[in-house]
């Protein structure tokens, strides 16, 4: 097997990996959720844990190609913070509160789609409505937007496990002493909505799912600007974790919140670990190998894995609604990651049949005699 051949298979094994660690990640939160950690306190520990990781490594790795900072990258580097960081995993905990680990994951499947309308609109990715290839997309987008109203609109009954259970590890979270921002304005401004907290916890996961979905596409343009990738993310940690503290200090106004059990300091550890840390490094070198398309087509497999694992820890049931949003979610993810696949396959095709042609009609016209020097037609 050549090397370019092993490079690949481990890419492949490294994505796989990736959506294991992520799926493990909802089901380990949920379980310190359950105990009763606050969720700004959680996120506070883990940001600050990745923090301390990717810093160092950032600042020793790419210490040669960090280009000049400006004002416009700073201010994009604070809102990558802001929307990837704080944002994103706030609201991932609020809504994985008052779901599962089942219907989190399988929310998460749409972040490449949504990531595709923000470039569509900022105009980083271009659309051909007369290729079947743009057709595609906005069918494939379309499709799992669907999906995404329908598991916030129909829960439906539960085909596996019982319900009564779930029930019970919802109330035991709503329970819980939790911070006045999450169940005071809030949570009380969709309650008084007429929305349950189910119907809650699926906003704030769709919140969660468009806030990283800008993350990527800001991130982007970024890089082109910016072109040091563990500095751009340490960057973005620093400002998320900045704003997190910041939160956190005014909303936790308990010393106890701040101690931890051992389970919580586990939890805290594998998250800012593998789920921030290593996982960013696994993608990156994924992408660099595969593709970005191949890259976004392992993300249905958060929700097989999620359901698996959150089925034999949790026994959480798996309802109507999560299985047919699922489907369409999945369905427009791969109309969309196939179409963005065929697209960089004619493109890459049409620049090497083209980059050929150019080489057999200019080789020919004017060459130096090696011994005169003279130009010969």
């Amino acid at each position: 097997m050549s090397a370019p051949e092993r490079e690949v298979r481990m890419a492949h094994a490294a994505m796989t990996l990736v959506q294991l660690i992520n799926s493990a990640y909802h089901v380990i939160t949920k379980v310190a959720l359950n105990v009763g950690i606050n969720q700004l306190v959680f996120c506070v520990f883990r940001d600050l844990v990745a923090l301390s990781i990717l810093a160092p490594v950032a600042y020793f790795r790419e210490r040669g190609i960090r280009p000049p900072m400006s004002r416009s990258i700073l201010f994009s580097l604070f809102f990558l913070g802001l929307s990837g960081i704080f944002a994103n995993q706030l609201l991932f905990l609020l809504g994985l509160s008052y779901t599962n680990p089942t219907y989190a994951a399988a929310t998460q499947p749409s972040i490449p789609v949504f990531t595709f309308l923000l470039a569509v609109m900022m105009g980083t990715e271009k659309v051909n409505l007369f290729k079947i290839e743009g057709l595609t997309k906005v069918g494939g987008t379309i499709v799992c937007v669907s999906g995404a109203l329908v598991m916030a609109l129909f829960r439906g009954p539960a085909l596996f496990g019982d319900k009564d259970a779930d029930f019970t590890v919802n109330r035991l979270i709503i329970d819980r002493s939790q911070p006045e921002l999450h169940h005071g304005w809030l949570v009380s401004s969709f309650v008084g909505l007429g929305l349950d907290l189910w119907h809650v916890g699926v906003i704030c996961l769709i919140g969660n799912c468009m806030c990283m979905a800008a993350f990527i596409a800001v991130q982007a343009p970024v890089l082109k600007k910016y072109p040091a990738h563990l500095s751009v993310t340490a960057y973005s940690y620093f400002f998320g974790a900045s704003i997190m503290v910041t939160s956190a200090s005014v909303f936790v106004r308990e010393p106890k919140e701040w101690s931890l059990t051992q389970s919580e300091i586990l939890a805290v550890i594998f998250a800012g670990v593998f789920t921030s840390a290593l996982n960013y490094g696994l993608l990156t070198w994924s992408n660099k190998i595969i593709g970005a398309a191949l890259v976004s087509l392992y993300n249905p497999l958060q929700p097989v894995t999620s359901a698996f694992l959150s089925a034999i820890f949790l026994g959480s049931p798996i309802y109507l609604g999560s299985v047919v949003g699922g489907v369409l979610i999945i369905s427009g993810l791969y109309m969309v990651t196939w179409a963005s696949y065929r697209e960089q396959h004619t493109t890459v095709s049409g620049n090497v049949t083209a980059s050929s042609s150019d080489v057999r009609v200019s080789e020919p016209l004017i060459y130096r005699d090696g011994g005169t020097g003279e130009k010969i037609g």
